[in-house]
């Protein structure tokens, strides 16, 4: 049982029904309710606190502070962790906080001395402050909050004192850890040196925050850390330049790249493990006139894949996707720009799609998700495994269905094509700004149309927006020039307009997870006949939005009227097409 837990139980073993008149008071709880929770305690036993949250009937946070309200306690939902320096937590250990769940918050200066302040968890405790006084020599002050926003904090300050001994780094970096496997990043001692420890917190919390890339970035007197959350790119932190050249070498090492090189471009792959969950890194290199910006690109190894329907898609377009990906040959093909979600959408069409009857083979760079009951092979370039190699040797496993990871030359997509038009349902990506595109795009590397005309099923068309946060989302009023954006001459009826506002949560983006926006367009009769004479993409276009096809913009119109994201965002992810 957590400090929290024990803190709340000893209260309410205590003093229930004072308790109980402070919940009536200060919170949501009904006398109905409160009469159900004491019920079921003497009946089953157990906490009362623990009852209330177990049934829904009451936040943690709001038993707290009814808590604390009773106690003559202070309370502190949001701690502010970026307001609190670092300097007071000089001295205690991290693994002494997270398990005591206590972080020092502020040092107040009274004619005692000086007094900090501490946040605790569990303040009927008292061998906490103890301890504290000895690790500290300073009175002790405790106030209260919950244990996510404890926890939250003690990452976050503790991360920023590991920033701060990376300004002493200086001469060369030596690597002395035994780097064969995956690197466990939360077995980091005191005896570490600095660069490790924070290499080591930048990869956690970027994992933690759930960050697509990291990108470290010198220039002339600092270095910047910026992680891409939902495809937005966030500075993280600031750094003198000096430290910048042991940090690079250190990621470097872990990526097996040469340390010594850095006049030319690099690339390599770090595993790591976090939480007993493996997590794989591309690692690539660039040399710029202030040094090798190196950004890492993360790949949780999953294998939970989310269906269509979680994906974003509407009903009619789920319904057609099936229909398409139900044909024994031919190619269908996603497309979009690099971090658009494209090989997410192929891995949900196979995970429908897999079935102990189909041999589903494919080829990716690199294998994002891992299917059970589908054989992928992951590119190689080193050992001159490529797309094309891997796709030739398929066609001697008498393969079912065939995924490539993506067409980027001429031979690929001549062998693509070839296998669909050879018994074989084929699926693929393409770097294409819309639907319409595609054709165009293999044109130009040199598939003939007719052989384009007669394989090609379908394309979608995809990009991924920010979902509005929906615990601090406003009701917004469009404007003129938005209703105009949008293509709208009122506000329809029915419908409700969001801004992002930022709280928490959302790590005050406004925005939290994102939505997919696509347009799918069905190869009829009209569109392959223009295919076959090699028509522009514009003509192409024409015929699918006559034929039915509601367009990527469109696909968006409908997200914000629905409230799932925003004006702002919607001109973000789609003004380049319009």
């Amino acid at each position: 049982m957590n400090p929290q837990s024990t803190f709340q139980g000893r209260i309410f073993k205590r003093e229930a029904p004072r308790i109980g008149e402070l919940l009536l008071k200060h919170t949501s709880l009904t006398p109905a309710q409160l009469e159900e929770a004491l019920a079921l305690q003497s009946k089953e036993g157990g906490l009362l606190g623990e009852i209330l949250v177990r049934r829904n009937m009451i936040l943690p946070h709001e038993i707290m502070r009814a808590l604390c309200t009773q106690l003559g306690l202070t309370f502190i939902e949001d701690l502010k962790p970026n307001e609190i320096d670092p300097k007071v937590v000089a001295g205690i250990p991290i693994n002494w906080a997270k398990t005591k769940e206590v972080i020092p918050i502020a040092l107040e200066q009274g004619p005692r001395g000086e007094t900090l302040v501490v946040a605790v968890t569990d303040p009927v405790n008292e061998t906490i402050a103890d301890d504290l006084r000895v690790l500290t020599g300073k009175n002790i002050r405790t106030v209260v909050s919950t244990s996510m926003r404890i926890q939250d904090a003690i990452n976050r300050v503790y991360e920023r004192t590991s920033t701060n001994i990376v300004d002493t780094i200086e001469g060369e970096f030596e690597e002395t850890l035994d780097l064969e496997g995956p690197i466990d990043i939360l077995e980091a001692t005191e005896d570490d040196a600095p660069v490790i420890k924070f290499v080591n917190s930048l990869l956690f919390r970027a994992v933690k925050e759930k960050a697509s890339d990291i990108h470290i970035e010198p220039f002339e007197k600092e270095f910047v850390v910026r992680y891409r959350v939902d495809g937005v790119l966030y500075d993280i932190i600031r750094q003198p330049k000096k430290a910048h050249a042991a940090i690079s070498s250190r990621i470097k090492v872990m990526g097996s790249l040469d340390i010594a090189e850095k006049r030319l471009p690099q690339d390599g792959r770090i595993k790591i493990k976090l939480a007993g969950k493996d997590v794989d890194m591309r690692l690539s290199t660039v040399p710029t006139v202030h040094g090798e910006r190196i950004v890492l690109r993360i790949l949780e190894q999953s294998s939970t894949v989310l269906g269509l329907e979680q994906l974003g898609f509407s009903e009619r377009s789920r319904a057609i996707i099936e229909s398409l990906i139900s044909r024994k040959y031919g190619i269908i093909l996603v497309t979009g720009p690099t971090g658009s979600g494209k090989s997410t959408t192929l891995s949900a069409c196979l995970t429908k799609l897999n079935s102990p009857e189909k041999n589903i083979l494919t080829v990716e760079d690199p294998v994002e998700y891992q299917i059970p009951g589908v054989n992928q092979v992951q590119v190689n370039t080193k050992i001159e495994l490529t797309f094309a190699r891997a796709l030739r040797a398929f066609l001697r496993q008498n393969p079912d269905i065939i995924m490539v990871g993506e067409i980027r030359d001429k031979e690929t997509a001549e062998i693509a094509i070839n296998a669909s038009l050879t018994g074989h349902l084929v699926l693929s990506t393409l770097h294409t700004n819309d639907s319409a595109g595609t054709a165009t795009r293999l044109f130009d590397m040199g598939v003939e149309p007719f052989l384009v005309a007669s394989s090609l099923l379908g394309v979608i068309a995809q990009r991924l927006m920010r979902k509005v946060c929906t615990k601090c989302r406003e009701p917004h009023t469009p404007t003129e020039y938005e209703l105009q954006e949008l293509g709208l001459p009122s506000i329809p009826p029915g419908s409700t307009f969001y801004r992002a506002k930022g709280c928490p949560t959302c790590s005050n983006s406004g925005y939290q997870g994102r939505t997919v926006i696509h347009e799918l367009m069905v190869i009829d009769d009209k569109i392959r006949s223009l295919i076959v004479r090699a028509s522009d993409a514009g003509a192409i276009k024409k015929a699918a939005l006559d034929g039915g096809m509601i367009s990527l913009r469109e696909d968006g119109i409908r997200k914000v009227l629905q409230g799932i994201t925003t004006v702002d965002e919607l001109m973000r992810a789609t003004h380049a097409e319009v």
